[in-house]
């Protein structure tokens, strides 16, 4: 535990030593940046407490950074977007210096490249624009059943499986806060580089071929191409109230190949792994029959995948901040832990304590 906390602890003191990028002027454009990283360490200890509970230990290391460059024709925007932690647990109350329990809690990396153009003087709101973006996150991830000696893991996820990479050709509407881009050719491809979760039926999305013999990597696919279209609105606002900085993100993408690929008609026959939602008491409630009932809207509704997240940042003062996120995804292609079509959610809140820096105006 110590080791690790150490790393963490590391890395994320070197993101803040390491220096600005300095704004260059030029007769033809310029360079604006922020970047942010931040360390969120947080505690928890109960001995004794009549209202019990678990004794935990919290660090995450986050950064984000917005680097951008102005030329009169164009505009080249940057973000990154990376976080991990990890968070301990006492799972024993007889003993309140043993952490047994080491769990990842938070695991991202996001990373985003856009050029946009206005190709119409008259129109100086509406553009075109190339963007790439690339999704994935740093280690492992696990499934956990069980507790203390009793508990058992199962591989979930890795780096770059799955990762996504976004590239899309699109019509776009900016201000300077905030974007609205529409693309009708776009490109989503999904990896997943871990041949046990191929294996084990984890694809998500990755269509194996007719020769697919989970006991031969050599038969696995390691990657799928989707083809379809994309919508994205983003919203990055400092000070919207006096110390308050907001940034939204809505990302839709809908792959035209998927309504050949789900086999409406005959889900069995589909090219997608298939487990029914089971609530709390083991009562199925959603089976084949019942999503082959879908309505042509329920089905395209369904075939889209979905990414909303946003974050809420109060600075106290300088050092200190208080920080709200939450993450909602839909994905079809994701068979979730035990289930398939299933919402993925991520929320968190706390207090920060986080460096800062920006290119001064000219």
């Amino acid at each position: 535990m110590k080791r690790s906390i150490v790393t963490l602890l590391a890395a994320a003191a070197l993101a803040a030593a390491c220096p600005a990028t300095a704004q260059e002027n030029t007769s033809e454009g310029q360079w604006s940046t922020l970047s942010t990283p931040a360390l969120k360490i947080s505690e928890f200890m109960f001995n004794n407490w009549s209202s019990t509970g678990n004794s935990q230990i919290d660090v995450t290391a986050t950064f984000f950074g917005n680097y951008k460059y102005t030329h009169p024709k164009y505009i080249w925007d940057n973000i990154a977007d990376l976080a991990y932690g990890y968070a301990w647990q006492n799972l024993d109350p007889k003993d309140d210096t043993y952490f047994e329990t080491r769990r990842k809690s938070n695991d991202k990396i996001d990373l985003t490249s856009a050029i946009s153009w206005k190709p119409f003087s008259s129109l100086p709101d509406w553009g075109a624009s190339f963007t790439a973006n690339l999704k994935t996150q740093f280690g492992n991830g696990y499934e956990y059943s069980g507790t203390g000696t009793s508990q058992e893991q199962k591989l979930v996820s890795s780096f770059f499986a799955p990762a996504y990479l976004t590239t899309a050709l699109s019509f776009e509407y900016k201000k300077p806060d905030w974007s609205v881009s529409l693309s009708f050719l776009t490109g989503k491809t999904t990896f997943v580089v871990n041949d046990d979760l191929i294996a084990d039926g984890l694809n998500y999305g990755v269509i194996q071929p007719d020769n697919f013999d989970k006991n031969d990597p050599s038969t696995f696919s390691h990657a799928y191409f989707g083809l379809g279209s994309y919508i994205k609105a983003q919203y990055l606002k400092k000070d919207i109230l006096p110390s308050l900085d907001l940034y939204a993100r809505l990302e839709l993408f809908y792959d035209y190949k998927k309504p050949g690929n789900m086999n409406w008609d005959n889900l069995d026959e589909g090219k997608y792994p298939y487990s029914s939602i089971v609530d709390e008491d083991g009562n199925i409630y959603q089976t084949k029959s019942e999503l082959e009932d879908f309505s042509w809207i329920k089905r395209r509704a369904f075939e889209t995948d979905l990414d909303f997240e946003v974050k809420l940042d109060y600075r106290f003062s300088k050092y200190i901040a208080a920080n709200f996120a939450l993450n909602l995804k839909w994905d079809t292609d994701f068979s979730g832990i035990g289930n398939w079509g299933h919402w993925q959610l991520y929320q968190m809140a706390g207090i920060q304590v986080f460096f800062s820096w920006k290119t001064p105006k000219a």
